[in-house]
């Protein structure tokens, strides 16, 4: 079985029409999430990086476990407020909105080589501010990494644009 064998798809989730990819039941799976992060493992071994800023939530679960494997430091993005010390925010665009993400404004030092990982790319909207928060703080992007890609909604596109090299496990295209 493969990693988006894994993946439960929950139909019409959280609104009528879409087509919501759910890792849940990858990450329980122990072969499942073993085959996922060892994966991540194998592409970053050799790779020149210092320290892996995970994307709140699911991008925790993800970037501890390879962090730990690859004996690198791990650093939360996380939505606004839920940080005690002194933050950096940056602003993205949502379908109906905005939000705010903030990370520690010691988290990361100048010149730091940093991999940014989470779960699912959308729109790009968050790993982009995740990005921009990096770069806030003189770290350089080498990757933004994701178990999913949705290509029909362009955030990898957006991303690459942009500059940033992505790497997806998997793709679900599609609504």
């Amino acid at each position: 079985m493969t990693i988006k064998s894994r993946i439960r798809t929950v139909p019409h989730w959280p609104k009528q029409g879409i087509m919501f990819r759910d890792i849940t039941t990858l990450l329980k799976d122990p072969v499942g999430l073993q085959i996922c992060v060892e994966d991540f493992a194998e592409r970053y071994k050799d790779t020149d990086i210092d320290v892996i800023v995970g994307i709140d939530s699911r991008g925790f679960i993800l970037g501890g476990a390879l962090a730990y494997l690859l004996k690198k430091g791990f650093v939360p993005v996380r939505k606004k407020g839920k940080l005690p010390a002194e933050t950096e925010k940056e602003e993205y665009s949502l379908e109906y909105g905005t939000d705010i993400i903030e990370i520690h404004r010691d988290a990361i030092s100048a010149g730091q080589k940093v991999l940014i990982i989470d779960d699912l790319i959308a729109t790009g909207g968050t790993a982009i501010a995740a990005a921009n928060l990096v770069k806030k703080l003189g770290g350089v992007v080498h990757e933004l990494a994701f178990i999913i890609d949705l290509p029909d909604i362009g955030g990898r596109n957006k991303l690459e644009e942009a500059g940033y090299s992505v790497y997806a496990q998997t793709e679900f295209e599609g609504d």
